[in-house]
């Protein structure tokens, strides 16, 4: 579904992707793990073309996505959720959801609000406060709520365990495994492994922006030197 060939990604003089490749195949749970600031957040920006790479490529179902507006990769079927979740302060529950609603595209799951509450209860119960009355956690919900909202044939979710409680985080490790189930391609970044491991099919590490690993946590699991190089703090 997703192929990214071979792309550089800058902010400004600074060099972050350097010549990074891989792909997510349909269907698929992703992990991206690295460090802080190994590059991962400007690989899911680089997908959306928020940021743009300089050479390289983004395939996505066979479309070059490099260089079109953002607007144009989420109406091609890529819904982002960025790690600053950025839902609507003053916004309901049911106002937010709305804002993301998109008409269904053939290929990807069909999402009404009445299924959002029943991944979500917590935004059930509170479907009419505004987003700055809700906690990080149902922040975090409410942000993959709307995303799902545009019936996404792709789910980028940036760093979705970050500052949220432990029992969020299983909530959240719920919520990836109900969406995979459902038929969504979803790609996390994630730094932690424990969750990402519950919830993916596959990992990529990058570091300085590089491609250090691609396979199975089984294989990951056979190469404790890379875990250690890598994601070790």
């Amino acid at each position: 579904m997703l192929n990214v060939e071979g792309i550089h990604s800058y902010y400004s003089k600074a060099h972050i992707l350097n010549d990074l490749s891989f792909n997510v195949g349909r269907g698929e749970v992703v992990a991206l793990l690295g460090r802080n600031g190994a590059g991962k957040s400007t690989t899911m920006k680089s997908v959306m073309q928020l940021v743009r790479p300089r050479t390289g490529r983004v395939m996505f179902q066979d479309a070059d996505l490099v260089g079109a507006p953002a607007f144009r990769v989420a109406k091609a079927g890529i819904g982002y959720v960025p790690e600053d979740r950025r839902i609507f302060t003053d916004l309901t529950v049911m106002e937010n959801l709305e804002v993301g609603r998109q008409p269904r595209r053939d290929g990807a799951p069909v999402w009404t609000v009445e299924q959002l509450f029943d991944i979500f209860p917590n935004l059930a119960e509170r479907r009419g406060n505004r987003g700055k009355h809700m906690s990080g956690g149902e922040q975090q919900m409410l942000t993959i709520a709307r995303t799902l909202m545009g019936n996404p044939l792709l789910l980028l979710l940036d760093e979705p365990s970050e500052g949220i409680a432990p029992v969020i985080v299983e909530q959240m490790a719920e919520t990836i495994l109900k969406l995979k189930a459902q038929g969504l391609t979803v790609m996390i970044s994630e730094q932690n492994l424990h969750f990402a491991r519950a919830v993916a099919d596959r990992a990529i590490i990058i570091e300085g922006g590089e491609k250090k690993f691609d396979g199975s946590f089984a294989e990951l699991e056979a190469q404790p030197e890379i875990r250690d190089a890598y994601l070790s703090v």
